[in-house]
C-alpha cells in the first residue's frame, strides 16, 4: 500500500498559505492520490467548536494552549492518523508550528511546556511522534501581510493584534525551522501569487514524483 503522506502549510494570516493549498492537492490527485483537505484549529465537529471559543473568546494564555493541543488530540485521532493509515495525502492548513508560533512566540507562552504538550498529544499508537513529513512556511513581514488583511474580512482575535505580536509569531516559525530545519520548506511569500506557486510546486515535486513511482 502507499504511505501515507502529511504536509502541514504555516504562516501568519494574509501570508497567502491557504490560496496555495488547493493547487497543491489538484497535483496530488492527478498523480493518482486520495488526498484529505483540513485545517486548524479544526477539522473535526467538536475541534471546530474549540476553534471558535480560541479565535474569538478572550482567555488565559495556558487555557488557549490547552484547547489547540485539545482540539489537535480530536484531529488527530478522528482525521489525520485514518487518512495516513489508509495511504491518503494529508493537506493541513497549520498544525503545531502555528501553536508554538502564536502562543508561543507571540503570547510569551512557555515554550518547555508546549513541548511536553505536544510530546503528550501527538503519540501515535506506535508510540512515534506524529509531526509533518513537510512544513511549507510561508514567510512574510507582519507589515505586508496587515496590508493584505486590510479589507478581507472582518479579523478575529489574532488578526486583530498589533505588528509587535506578528513579528513575535514570526520568530516563533522561524525558531521552530531551526529546531527542525529538515522537514521545513521556507518561502519567501512577499512574491506574486505566480511566483510563490512556481516555489511551492518546486518543493512538492519531489513527494509528487514518490507518488507516482
Amino acid at each position: 500500500m502507499t504511505r501515507g503522506l502529511f504536509i502541514s502549510f504555516e504562516g501568519i494570516d494574509g501570508a497567502g498559505k491557504s490560496t496555495h493549498i488547493d493547487s497543491v492537492a489538484a497535483l496530488f490527485r492527478q498523480a493518482g492520490r486520495a488526498v484529505v483537505l483540513t485545517r486548524e484549529p479544526g477539522g473535526t465537529p467538536l475541534s471546530e467548536k474549540l476553534r471558535e471559543l480560541v479565535l474569538h473568546e478572550p482567555m488565559n494564555a495556558l487555557t488557549e494552549a490547552l484547547l489547540m493541543f485539545a482540539a489537535r488530540r480530536e484531529h488527530l485521532v478522528q482525521v489525520i492518523e485514518p487518512a495516513l493509515a489508509r495511504g491518503d495525502v494529508v493537506l493541513c492548513d497549520r498544525f503545531t508550528d502555528a501553536t508554538f508560533a502564536y502562543q508561543g512566540g507571540g503570547r510569551g507562552f512557555d515554550w518547555q511546556v508546549l513541548g511536553q504538550l505536544e510530546r503528550m498529544v501527538q503519540q501515535t499508537p506506535g508510540g512515534m511522534l506524529r509531526q509533518p513529513d513537510l512544513t511549507v512556511w510561508f514567510d512574510l513581514d507582519p507589515a505586508i501581510a496587515a496590508e493584505r488583511l486590510a479589507s478581507a474580512r472582518v479579523p478575529d482575535k489574532f488578526e486583530s493584534q498589533p505588528a509587535d505580536f506578528f513579528a513575535a509569531v514570526r520568530a516563533g516559525y522561524a525558531q521552530r525551522l531551526s529546531e527542525m530545519p529538515k522537514r521545513f520548506a521556507r518561502i519567501d511569500a512577499a512574491q506574486s501569487r505566480e511566483a510563490v506557486g512556481a516555489d511551492v510546486a518546486m518543493v512538492i515535486q519531489p513527494w509528487l514524483d514518490r507518488s507516482s513511482v
